[in-house]
Order: C-alpha cells, then structure tokens, then sequence
C-alpha cells in the first residue's frame, strides 16, 4: 500500500500511503436500494419512482462516463461490484486508502422527506455492502442537501461511524452554498468535525455548468463546471462561513485548481477595496482560503511547459492542501503513477499522494 519514488543516486527511496480521494460506487440496480428504505418510503418508491432535477448528461458512447475496461462481471454498471473495484483499483495500484463519493441523484429529489430516507438508505448501502467488506475504504455522508434540517440530522447520526470521514455536496446547488439556507449542515459538520466535500455535479435544477444559460456540447458541460467552484468558494468567504464556523473544512473535488490562485488576487483586491460591506470578513480572502480549502488532483491541468505547473503550486502556497484523487471507474480516471508531474519535490509528491489526506481526513 505505498507508492515508490525514485530517489537520486545515493539516496534510499521514500515510500508514503497513498490515498485515493475519489471513488465513486453505484448501485447495480435501484433494486438494492429498496432493501435498505424503510417501508413507507419503499412502498413511494415502487409507486411513484424518483423525481428529481434533471442536468446530469453522459455521450452514449461512454455510459455512465466509465471507462471501457470498468464494467464488471457481475452484469451491473462500473463501480457496482466491490470485489473487482477491489483487484482493479485497490489492489493494481496498492492504494492504502479509498474515500467513496456515490453519485446517485440521491440529493436532487423534489420531495424532501424522500430525498432524507434515500440518503439515509445509500449511506447504510455503503456501510454494509462497501466498507464492512473492504477495510481500505472510507465513506462520504450523503445527505438531502436542500433540506439542511434533515442534512444535519443525517451527519450527526451517521458521524457516530468513524468510517465516515466527510460530508457530501454537489458543486451546482440550489442557492449559493454561503447563504444562511445551509448554515444548519456547516453547523453538524463542524460539531462532528467533519471536512465538507463538494464534488463536481448538479442538484438545484440550474443549467448544468454555465451560469449564462444551458450548454450545447458534452465539453461545455465537463469543463465548464469549474466556474461552479469558483462561485461557491466566493460565496463560502464573502458570507463569513468562517468566521462563524471556525473549524469547518471544504475540500474542493474534481473541480481543478489552477484558477484559485487568480480568484485569490480578485477577491483580495476587491475585499480591500469594498471590506466595509462584509465587516464579518475580517481577514484577506486569500488567507481564509489557503485555511479552510483543500482541492483534489483530478482533473489535474497540464500545461505544456512544466515551468507553468511549477508557476501554478508557486502562485497557489498550497502543496499541503492538494490530494490525489483517481476520479475511479469514470473515463478521465487518473493513475498514480501519471496524476502528478515526477519531477515535483519528493516532500510534494509525499504530501499530494497521501500526507495530506491522512492529515485532513484522520484516518
């Protein structure tokens, strides 16, 4: 369960954990749901089905946006069956640990109460039929994100299971994550200690990536929600979520990270200019950042001269925030012994590939 690096001549060879943190498991059928939905909402479920926000779109020729290779013998989608996510992920690339994000609609459901008993039903799916049989794997919370009442009241039940190392939100969200709607999460996962991760994807009904209206291309769509990074990261620091909630933690997942550098000098400038609107803000924009975020590497941006990359860590004073993330079983996934340039600092590449994870998440 480590990752070797190649020291220069002379030296002994540096092995550190690594940790992936972006896994994403489905379900082989919303069959296996039902098992874990308690009667009454097994009975809607039947009746009536999901009901949710559309937005979400993948090509024809990449289902699910999987890779080719990923579909396993049990007959179900990528990502369904935890014994060959086990040999084709765990095992081939010794990962020590694997954080698991399901993408499953869960929190786009226009009926709230249903929303709460589907999250609560995928949480205990994960806990049963993913982390009792796979001790490398941690879990994210679920939790029916509009509906922060309920949100929190699923963080603190489910918290008390330590295999559960955050709480899952999606970047495209019905209101700003900064507005006082979704105070009541912030306030259970600070209470819990538990990072707050927002994962690349949709659940306020808004166009899919684009704040100027619905996308016509597939690559608009998958490059485009960055722009959804950015508004919530203003959002989180202009509103105060900090100052308020001291201890929270936001870890930025499968959104990049070479345009936070330049949001950074934006809203410093601004703040400055403007701070006597937000006296709540009391310190630079940029210091509250490099605090309370963290980012994962996939997608990673590859410049193509190497001196850019360097530019972009430089501008960022971030490598201790920074963790790997192979974004397993969907197309663009990245292995980890290409997700990071071999040519970056030993104590860098130890920091990215696991160090940092291991701090943040406390495993």
């Amino acid at each position: 369960m480590t990752l070797t690096e190649t020291a220069p001549a002379g030296r002994a060879r540096a092995a550190t954990t690594i940790v992936d943190t972006d896994i994403h498991p489905y379900l082989h059928s919303e069959a296996v749901l039902a098992k874990y939905l308690p009667a009454r909402w097994r009975q809607h479920h039947e009746e009536y089905g999901p009901r949710g926000y559309g937005g979400l779109f993948y090509p024809f020729m990449s289902p699910n946006a999987a890779r080719a290779d990923s579909w396993p013998p049990n007959g179900g989608p990528p990502g369904s069956d935890p014994a060959f996510l086990q040999r084709q992920l765990l095992d081939q690339w010794e990962i020590g640990y694997g954080v698991l994000l399901p993408l499953l609609g869960t929190v786009r459901q226009m009926n709230l109460d249903y929303c709460a008993a589907r999250a609560t039903a995928v949480n205990d799916w994960q806990a049963a039929e993913w982390l009792d049989v796979e001790p490398r794997l941690r879990a994210s919370i679920v939790i029916p994100g509009e509906a922060a009442d309920l949100g929190a009241a699923e963080v603190r039940r489910r918290a008390r299971d330590r295999r559960f190392i955050q709480v899952e939100l999606e970047a495209r969200t019905l209101h700003p994550l900064g507005k006082r709607y979704y105070w009541p999460l912030y306030e259970a996962a600070a209470e819990t200690d538990l990072p707050v991760g927002m994962h690349f994807g949709v659940m306020g009904g808004w166009p899919i990536s684009s704040g100027a209206g619905h996308p016509s291309y597939y690559v608009e769509y998958h490059v485009g929600q960055l722009t959804s990074f950015q508004d919530q990261v203003i959002s989180l620091v202009c509103e105060g979520i900090f100052e308020r909630f001291p201890t929270l933690r936001f870890v930025l997942i499968e959104g990049g990270f070479a345009w936070l550098a330049p949001l950074m000098w934006r809203l410093d400038r601004a703040w400055k200019l403007l701070k006597s609107e937000v006296p709540h803000l009391k310190r630079a924009p940029s210091e509250v950042i490099r605090e309370h975020f963290w980012f994962t590497t996939q997608p990673v941006e590859e410049p193509d001269d190497r001196r850019d990359f360097a530019q972009i860590l430089e501008d960022l004073q971030m490598s201790d925030h920074m963790m790997f993330a192979t974004d397993y079983p969907h197309w663009d996934f990245d292995a980890p012994d290409a997700a990071i340039p071999t040519w970056l600092p030993e104590t860098t590449r130890r920091r990215i590939m696991g160090e940092n994870a291991l701090a943040l998440y406390r495993f």
